[in-house]
């Protein structure tokens, strides 16, 4: 009996990993899309719900509508991950009037990257990324939380008194690529959603799922804090968002930190 019931548990194990294994970026994800919500809807709900305990996420707030997951790839790198079947950035639920902020939960969510840095973060260092339709694997929406690219940064900083409170062309390309951008003051984003302020501003032609939405936190010359928004466009090749994030050095080196 006690063999059987340690066959039945490395069975359960195994296949925990292999769920969690689409999310390295391997070719099998292509071939499940829903992989993230059999994860969150198959698992962490369910687990949250009947014991309290959201693993294999590391979160499931029930009232505000998202799990938080680690995902494989970086040591640092989190999803999160709406509890409601809405496919991504296209679709029109994730702007309508009573639909929670994910990025302002994002933002929140940064907890979880320090505590695998081991330490806290400057707020520009942190990034929240969305893909577009065309540039995900996944057919659930998810925000990815993690560092952001050190040349981003720099490229933002550098450019900072270019970047208004309404939408406008980056003067230099991130990552090689063109972006659009606007700040944002606050401390948090609840005052702010991202998702509606590029909904209610796309240029002419483009659509959602065309867009990808980068938020990075900022802090301005009088030490007030506040977000950069990024916004990308899948025809001019920066549908990507996540290519301006860093899942492979985060955290910084800590001289890095204040440069």
């Amino acid at each position: 009996m006690a063999g059987s019931t340690s066959t039945r548990l490395l069975r359960a194990a195994a296949s925990a990993l292999a769920v969690l294994g689409l999310l390295a970026g391997a070719p099998a994800a292509a071939a499940n899309p829903n992989a993230l919500w059999d994860i969150v809807n198959g698992q962490c709900v369910p687990h949250q719900l009947t014991s309290g305990d959201p693993s294999p996420c590391a979160l499931v707030d029930v009232l505000g509508g998202y799990a938080v997951l680690k995902d494989l790839v970086g040591a640092t790198q989190f999803l999160l991950i709406p509890t409601e079947r809405i496919p991504g950035i296209e679709s029109p639920r994730i702007v309508a009037a009573d639909a929670p902020n994910y990025f302002a939960d994002a933002w929140r969510a940064r907890t979880f990257v320090e505590e695998r840095a081991g330490r806290g973060l400057p707020r520009d260092w942190i990034s929240l990324a969305i893909n577009s339709a065309a540039d995900r694997t996944q057919s659930q929406m998810h925000i990815h939380i993690d560092c952001v690219r050190a040349d981003v940064r720099h490229a933002l900083a550098a450019n900072a008194g270019a970047i208004g409170p309404s939408w406008a062309a980056m003067p230099v390309p991130l990552a090689g690529q063109p972006y659009r951008a606007m700040a944002v003051s606050g401390e948090d984003l609840d005052a702010a959603n991202p998702l509606r302020l590029l909904a209610a501003d796309l240029p002419a032609g483009q659509t959602m799922a065309s867009q990808s939405l980068v938020v990075v936190g900022a802090t301005d010359t009088d030490g007030r804090p506040g977000f950069v928004l990024l916004a990308g466009d899948t025809d001019a090749g920066s549908g990507h968002g996540e290519d301006l994030q860093d899942h492979t050095a985060c955290p910084p080196q800590p001289e890095a930190i204040g440069k």
